[in-house]
């Protein structure tokens, strides 16, 4: 879908599409456990945790705006054809995880 970034399995080729900058995400996780942020060939954030055996994937990185020392992330959910959720994770990283501020709508 054009709204979606780009992502692949981190086995295949193409994941070299994405360059040197990418979000890499554990198949099965929660709340940015595991995920490694690259931005040209550097590390920019990472965050541990128990997660990772099953796989990862790579996914194309959209740098978070930074609002008074502060990045935000909005999560939306869909069921069917008609929105039905939504909230704010707010964190000092640009990795949000379960200690960083929340709030459902």
């Amino acid at each position: 879908h054009p709204n979606l970034l780009p992502a692949f399995f981190d086995d295949d080729p193409r994941k070299a599409e994405l360059g040197d900058s990418f979000a890499k995400k554990p198949l099965y996780s929660r709340e940015g456990a595991n995920v490694l942020l690259v931005q040209r060939s550097a590390v920019l954030d990472q965050d541990t945790g128990p997660y990772g055996a099953e796989g990862h994937v790579r996914q194309g990185l959209a740098r978070l705006a930074r609002a008074d020392g502060n990045y935000a992330v909005l999560g939306s959910w869909i069921v069917g054809d008609e929105p039905a959720g939504l909230c704010v994770r707010e964190s000092a990283s640009p990795i949000t995880t379960n200690h960083s501020r929340f709030l459902p709508h």
